[in-house]
């Protein structure tokens, strides 16, 4: 069969990759921004395993969501934003203020989880819901056919 003279919509044919290509799936870096449920999802996996009912520094959980997602950079003021977001989503759902404290210690800014067994259950909601919301992004995104704008 002679190749095409002509391109036309749709035929785009890909052959196989040559040997030796590398991999080229990197992400480039991402600040963590107030609001954002990528974010927030990446925040609530780690105050998932925050010891209970102790007070944690929010400085040392910054530290751990930047060690722990190497192409992410958290700051202090975000970990808070989440943590405040967090505490009034406990606050709606349990109508009192002792499951997510948030007080300036004498080392800095710390939260107190709740040591009950009603506080695993719930965090996992919230990250469930952070990600269904990341889901609605990615689709919403999809169908504006990948161009990050407004359409």
């Amino acid at each position: 069969m002679p190749p095409a003279t002509t391109a036309a919509p749709g035929t785009l044919v890909l052959r196989p990759a040559q040997g030796g290509l590398p991999d080229v799936d990197l992400r480039p870096p991402t600040i963590g921004v107030a609001g954002d449920p990528f974010t927030a999802a990446r925040v609530l996996s780690v105050i998932a395993c925050v010891e209970r009912g102790r007070p944690a520094r929010i400085d040392d959980i910054a530290a751990a969501l930047n060690a722990r997602h190497l192409d992410w950079a958290f700051s202090v003021a975000v970990v808070v934003d989440v943590l405040v977001q967090l505490q009034a989503n406990w606050m709606a759902d349990y109508r009192n203020a002792s499951g997510i404290v948030l007080q300036d210690g004498p080392h800095g800014a710390t939260v107190t989880i709740e040591d009950s067994s009603r506080v695993d259950p719930w965090i996992v909601r919230q990250v469930e819901r952070e990600l269904a919301a990341c889901r609605a992004v990615l689709v919403d995104f999809s169908r504006r056919d990948g161009s990050g704008f407004d359409d």
